[in-house]
């Protein structure tokens, strides 16, 4: 009851305006793709003046004393139409309120009718409703960005080409921005050629609108068109040599060419005219970082807290790179300055707590995951703090805290059931851990990260079928995949004699990643299972160099005891249980060289 009293109250207002009342129209433009609103109708019949946004006041005024009839079967058509709107039946609303307009001529009605049909992208009925709104009213920003809007879509260049000249007449200090609306709305990778044709035309009638150029090298490099897009960056900056946007997308472009260095130089030349502008220094830090300058990225942010001493991102950015640089004790230094600060306590505290557990300090770094409760970093310090619990043994208190993570964070459910198996995993629980990944692959069918997990644990069955099965699932979709090539290839070699098989799959991933220790050792474990000792211990001893886990001390014992080199093999397993005491394998080792066996 009360919905239907405030329906009719609605179309009052309507009727009102139609029968020559002024209305405040507060909608919004609904160039994109969201549901048209009940409240985008024009609603308060009692105000005397009309929102002028996208109109000259010569117009506005034109469109409050504009007096229109309204009769009966109008009425019905509009109350229709909102009863349909109110119901989804957005198809029939559409009907009614262009059968409304083409009664009427009241340019909301069609304004509505137009906002429906781009909703629903009926392109066809769009353009209809859109002329009988610039019929009434066509100097409406609105409904020319609307009608450029369907006209792109549909692929019309004659029709896009006059409301984009319409739009650069009755807002040359916006059309930038009109613009760059336009195009986000438009969406869809197959129209971006026939968007530059459009802008091509444009820019011949409009040679010193250096906007048009912009526009296209952006399109351009969104099509991976680096060579076009070079050339309108060029023409832009000819035109507008000191616009901060196309010079970032000059430097930005010379990336996606992998010329870091004529980025670099780029950017400096800008920071030179432009010492105060911080976005360019920012850029040229996060160049650097990419390019693995690390030191020299750390200059760059430091000249940056010279100026800007309360720059949150450089604060940021340099604790980072010195914990990259294993430079712990300089990285907290920076972390401390923001841990105070509301926006970024929470990735600092994350951070100070992974500094606390690496240091051995069970207790403080629980209690700086603990201390993040909101922001984007709560997740992590959770599952940070489940990690630590875990490494400490106490499962069932991890287990609790991950169970409560699902209700809270339904978008990482992954990473849930990923953590969860990992539990039962560490607790030797194989059975539990598998049923965990294979019901959240029930929900996610061939989910990389499960897939792979899973087949981790099933190794550790002694199901090698089914790893091998779920690591080829992965290698189907994604061939180059160097984590499931390596598992595959080690677990092969390790378990089987299918060695000739398990080298294809470690050469390949060895191709992918000729530096990455783990594959490294999984070489230089299938060369000892082939009896090729020297090589193998020349690649277990670069890997143990590279990354000092455990399995890979293990592997390069394994060959020292093989070549008879029974010290070294006692200093290097020493030195790894002094690292991980309570490892399995390297204890097995250990219990069989001093018990004499396989030396």
């Amino acid at each position: 009851m009360h919905s239907y009293k405030l329906l009719v109250l609605l179309m009052v207002g309507i009727m009102a305006g139609c029968a020559g009342e002024g209305v405040k129209d507060e909608a919004t433009p609904a160039t994109d793709t969201e549901a048209p609103s009940q409240e985008t109708a024009p609603t308060n019949a009692s105000s005397a003046t009309i929102d002028d946004k996208g109109k000259t006041k010569a117009q506005a005024k034109s469109s409050v004393e504009t007096k229109t009839a309204i009769d009966a079967k109008v009425l019905y058509l509009l109350l229709t139409a909102e009863l349909a709107g109110q119901r989804n039946l957005y198809d029939v609303a559409l009907e009614g309120y262009m059968q409304a307009a083409s009664q009427v001529q009241d340019p909301r009605i069609a304004e509505r009718a137009a906002k429906i049909a781009v909703f629903l992208q009926d392109n066809k009925k769009a353009d209809e409703a859109v002329n009988l709104w610039l019929k009434e009213d066509g100097n409406n920003l609105n409904a020319q960005m609307l009608a450029a809007l369907t006209a792109l879509r549909s692929g019309h260049k004659s029709e896009s080409l006059k409301h984009l000249e319409a739009l650069l007449k009755l807002d040359p200090a916006g059309f930038e921005n009109t613009l760059q609306e336009l195009l986000k709305t438009v969406g869809q990778t197959d129209k971006v050629d026939f968007v530059i044709g459009v802008l091509d035309e444009l820019a011949v009638k409009n040679p010193d609108r250096a906007v048009l150029y912009y526009t296209q090298a952006l399109l351009a490099m969104q099509k991976k068109d680096n060579r076009l897009a070079e050339e309108k960056l060029q023409k832009t900056l000819q035109l507008q040599p000191a616009w901060d946007k196309a010079l970032v997308a000059q430097a930005q472009l010379a990336v996606l060419n992998d010329d870091l260095d004529k980025a670099e130089s780029l950017l400096r030349a800008d920071i030179a005219k432009y010492p105060d502008e911080l976005r360019f220094k920012r850029m040229l830090a996060q160049l650097l970082i990419k390019a693995a300058k690390f030191d020299a990225a750390m200059v760059v942010y430091r000249e940056v807290l010279v100026a800007h001493p309360d720059d949150g991102d450089s604060i940021f950015s340099l604790a980072l790179l010195h914990l990259q640089l294993q430079q712990d004790a300089e990285a907290k230094k920076y972390l401390d300055q923001l841990v105070n600060r509301p926006e970024w306590s929470g990735q600092a505290s994350l951070y100070l707590g992974k500094l606390a557990a690496k240091e051995g300090q069970f207790t403080k770094a629980l209690s700086w995951f603990d201390s993040v409760t909101r922001g984007p970093a709560e997740f992590d310090a959770a599952m940070s703090a489940a990690s630590l619990l875990m490494e400490e043994r106490r499962y069932e208190e991890a287990m609790q805290r991950v169970i409560r993570l699902q209700d809270k964070f339904p978008s990482q459910r992954v990473r849930i059931l990923a953590i969860q198996a990992e539990i039962f995993n560490a607790q030797k629980q194989y059975s539990k851990a598998y049923k965990v990944l294979s019901e959240a692959l029930a929900e996610i069918p061939e989910q990389k990260e499960l897939l792979y997990t899973r087949s981790l644990v099933a190794e550790r069955m002694g199901d090698l079928a089914s790893m091998e099965k779920d690591l080829h699932l992965i290698l189907r979709d994604h061939p180059d995949d160097v984590a499931a090539l390596n598992a595959l290839g080690y677990t092969l070699a390790n378990k089987t004699q299918r060695l000739k098989e398990a080298e294809g799959y470690i050469k390949k991933a060895l191709a992918l990643q000729p530096d990455m220790a783990v594959v490294m050792d999984s070489y230089g474990w299938l060369l000892f299972k082939q009896g090729k000792l020297a090589a193998a211990h020349e690649y277990l001893t670069k890997a143990y160099e590279k990354q000092a886990e455990p399995e890979i001390a293990g592997h390069l014992v394994e060959v020292l005891l093989r070549q008879g080199r029974v010290e070294e093999a006692k200093s290097v397993l020493e030195k790894a249980l002094a690292n991980a005491p309570k490892d399995d394998y390297l204890l097995e080792i250990k219990k069989r060289l001093l018990g004499g066996k396989g030396v």
